[in-house]
């Protein structure tokens, strides 16, 4: 796969007008970005539920992804306060993220509702953002096996579909650095095999969140297929010198031919 994917979560961070003001900010230096124009880097922002419309609505006209920070586990019916899939892409969200680290932790969100979940995204036609990742830090033969397990559980009884699978290791998630180069290959590759090994998900990408910024792209380089951002991207300029160094990875993976790049 040539095209690199940059993800951005925006988590609870900003307000409104804060993040209305983000949006067209970023949305005026992608208009300008030729390997996003081009589909050579592939972006997408999963904003708060509120914010998911003045996102689309900033974006217009440019491939950039917009996408939920959860999805209800039902399709609908009486769950107050959640939010179905199918609305999502009613207004034109592309992406669900589920199974967030922080989800799991202060919701009490198991395996069982991730995968309920997953399978209420791919019904609805939306893309699974799934986030999967190790509580402690280990071994990365032993994390590998971790977050694998993760992913089948999350795609037990799920409908075909390609997935973005968010590589966060939850030690990493706010440090000052990102996990071990070495880590993220080892267990990133193991996320790739699982991924290879299941017909159902053709097209499916693994990117790496957890401190994610500057420099991890070329470092990792056909490791992963792109990175999920944090605060770093707050600074719509700092985003740009990542969306830079992903383009400059999809052009070498390009020049390569079918052999390079990442699966």
């Amino acid at each position: 796969m040539t095209k690199v994917t940059v993800g951005v979560s925006l988590k609870m961070y900003f307000g409104h007008q804060q993040a209305a003001t983000w949006f067209d900010a970023v949305a005026a230096r992608v208009r300008a970005h030729e390997a996003v124009r081009s589909g050579a880097v592939e972006l997408f922002i999963t904003p708060t539920f509120l914010q998911v419309l003045p996102a689309i609505a900033a974006f217009d006209g440019t491939p950039v992804r917009i996408g939920g920070q959860d999805v209800a586990a039902a399709d609908g019916g009486a769950y107050t306060g959640e939010v179905a899939a199918s609305e999502l892409a009613e207004v034109g969200a592309t992406i669900a993220e589920i199974g967030h680290a922080e989800r799991r932790r202060l919701f009490a969100e198991t395996d069982e509702v991730v995968a309920q979940k997953t399978a209420a995204a791919l019904r609805a036609g939306l893309t699974p953002l799934l986030c999967i990742g190790e509580t402690s830090h280990q071994d990365p033969a032993d994390a590998a096996e971790v977050a694998v397990a993760q992913l089948r559980a999350a795609l037990a009884d799920a409908p075909a579909g390609a997935v973005i699978v968010a590589y966060e290791p939850v030690w990493a998630i706010g440090a000052p650095e990102p996990a071990p180069h070495d880590h993220i290959r080892v267990v990133a590759a193991a996320l790739r095999a699982a991924l290879d090994g299941d017909a159902d998900r053709a097209d499916s990408t693994v990117i790496y969140g957890g401190a994610a910024g500057p420099g991890l792209l070329t470092a990792l380089g056909d490791d992963v297929d792109g990175v999920f951002l944090g605060r770093f991207a707050h600074d719509p300029d700092a985003l740009v010198a990542v969306l830079d160094e992903a383009a400059e990875l999809a052009a070498l993976r390009q020049a390569q031919g079918p052999t390079g790049g990442a699966a």
